[in-house]
């Protein structure tokens, strides 16, 4: 007697166990492993260092992907995530995320005076021709939202992360495929200049429509490698 009724509340407790629900396996679902950093979907995490993903184009995320890979940006943790991935998984990958279209963050108050971020408008729209820097929005677009197929946009991005990065393009801790123009830009720039830059751009709203431009309106005043995607 004891015994089947042990036996009975066995089965009880089997069957009162949650059924198992199977995880799909499909891109959106593997991509979760990203969005621990870069946030839900993507969309860029609150504390500012990681980037947004969602709605850039995909030639360039998929750049960035193999400049991690293959060893011209140095973050451990990406290097070793996509260690084993193939160029055309991280192809797969990029598309993904260039197809997310999310609303984006306010723009973040600028904390320098109003004459300073005027000459940092200047310096994005028309250059240095003294210096031979060319103005931002020739590649990254009039609206400043990247062109495609490989060029991001500069707007919806924190203050921390611009500086960061163009910090690391002046130190060598950040390359692109040769020529590598972004790094011969910054390293032409000075700290101040990089700061009211990166203040203008964090403080300037995406316009209307934020997604980058089909193409270049003229082509790029200097040779960047990764512009193909």
């Amino acid at each position: 007697m004891m015994k089947a009724w042990l036996l009975a509340l066995a089965s009880l407790a089997a069957q009162a166990q949650p059924v198992p629900v199977p995880v799909p396996d499909t891109l959106a679902q593997r991509a979760l492993a990203c969005t621990g950093c870069h946030g839900k979907e993507g969309r860029a995490a609150p504390d500012g260092y990681y980037p947004r993903l969602a709605g850039k184009p995909a030639g360039y995320l998929y750049n960035q992907l193999l400049n991690f890979r293959d060893g011209r940006r140095d973050y451990g943790l990406m290097s070793e995530l996509i260690a084993p991935l193939s160029d055309a998984y991280l192809r797969e990958l990029a598309g993904h995320f260039a197809s997310l279209d999310l609303p984006y963050p306010p723009p973040q108050k600028p904390a320098l005076p109003a004459p300073e971020l005027a000459r940092a408008e200047a310096l994005i729209r028309n250059g240095d021709a003294a210096r031979k820097l060319p103005a931002c929005t020739a590649c990254h677009g009039e609206r400043l939202t990247g062109s495609q197929p490989a060029i991001p946009g500069l707007l919806g991005l924190s203050r921390d992360y611009l500086n960061g990065q163009l910090g690391a393009w002046r130190s060598g801790q950040r390359r692109a495929q040769a020529p590598d123009c972004m790094a011969q830009i910054a390293k032409a720039l000075t700290e101040g200049e990089i700061n009211a830059v990166t203040q203008f751009l964090a403080g300037r709203p995406l316009p209307a429509d934020p997604h980058p431009a089909p193409a270049l309106a003229a082509p790029a005043p200097l040779r960047c490698g990764g512009l193909q995607p």
